[in-house]
């Protein structure tokens, strides 16, 4: 019989396009994923790669192995979602993905509650911007701020949250400053955004080039230390003891806070358990998300 794993390092290798990321995404050596394939080559009679110098390319056997491959890889989640539906234990593993700044600068308090309300329930928080698959296990609960409901895929159920807002901040003495007189601050941007056009036609105006960061953390950093005027989530700008929200500027919407599960899923117990407890919690964090905490003026 043909071993599911081995099907499975040929999968990642076939997207991938190569070993190596492959292997990178499987959390593996290289050299694992290479002899994982040799197996499965060495079982079916047949070679599935052409070695490239731009990557790995699928033979024609490769291109119909593929084909049977992903049927493989639907009904093996379909059996484990199914399984893991009837599961009404409050002990085991609960997978959450969420973008970084909920988690840091808002929900890991949450989570330490809960875990210390059900100290069986083993958590992996997947804290990334990249969107994990719930359909193919990649994790049990997706915490998403989706602005269209209907960009969702079907099969997808949803628990809809309070929305979230951004605004506009400086540090304190960068702004006193420029109250002053002082000259106009630069634009911060984050992941390689660029300045806005507004920013040079309306009145919150900025100057010089900008400045570039790549993630949350380097774009707070950066604000913090006067360097210039960036969007920020509410929750994050106004709970800043360094920050302040610049006025005369409108907030803008996110949108929703999302609580997201799939399938038989939703009827873990575990699952139950943290939705049901996170939606409370988003509930009362409405004001907060909602830029309402602090006075405008």
């Amino acid at each position: 019989m043909i071993d599911w794993d081995d099907v499975r390092y040929f999968l990642a290798a076939a997207r991938c396009g190569s070993v190596r990321a492959a292997a990178k995404r499987l959390g593996v050596n290289h050299a694992t994923v290479l002899r994982r394939i040799a197996q499965l080559e060495e079982r079916l009679g047949a070679q599935m790669f052409e070695k490239l110098p731009s990557g790995y390319r699928l033979t024609a056997a490769g291109e119909e192995v593929l084909e049977f491959a992903d049927q493989m890889e639907a009904s093996s989640h379909q059996l484990e979602t199914r399984i893991f539906g009837r599961d009404q234990s409050v002990r085991g593993l609960l997978r959450v993905t969420l973008p970084p700044p909920l988690a840091a600068h808002l929900l890991m308090p949450d989570f330490a509650d809960f875990i210390r309300l059900h100290p069986g329930i083993e958590m992996d928080i997947l804290s990334s911007g990249e969107l994990a698959n719930l359909t193919n296990r990649e994790a049990d609960v997706a915490i998403r701020v989706v602005y269209d409901r209907e960009a969702l895929p079907l099969n997808l159920h949803g628990l809809k949250g309070p929305e979230l807002f951004g605004g506009f901040y400086m540090s304190g003495d960068r702004l006193a400053q420029w109250r002053a007189g002082g000259p106009e601050p630069r634009w911060i941007s984050v992941s390689g955004h660029g300045v806005p056009d507004w920013t040079r036609e309306g009145e919150l105006r900025t100057a010089g080039a900008p400045f570039r960061t790549m993630d949350l953390e380097t774009q707070i950093a950066a604000v913090r230390q006067g360097i210039g005027i960036t969007t920020l989530p509410c929750f994050v700008g106004d709970t800043d003891p360094l920050l302040e929200r610049v006025p005369d500027t409108d907030l803008h919407l996110y949108g929703p806070v999302w609580l997201l599960t799939q399938g038989e899923t939703r009827k873990t117990k575990r699952v139950q358990l943290f939705t049901e407890f996170l939606s409370r919690k988003l509930a009362a964090y409405a004001p907060l998300l909602a830029g309402q905490s602090i006075s405008p003026d």
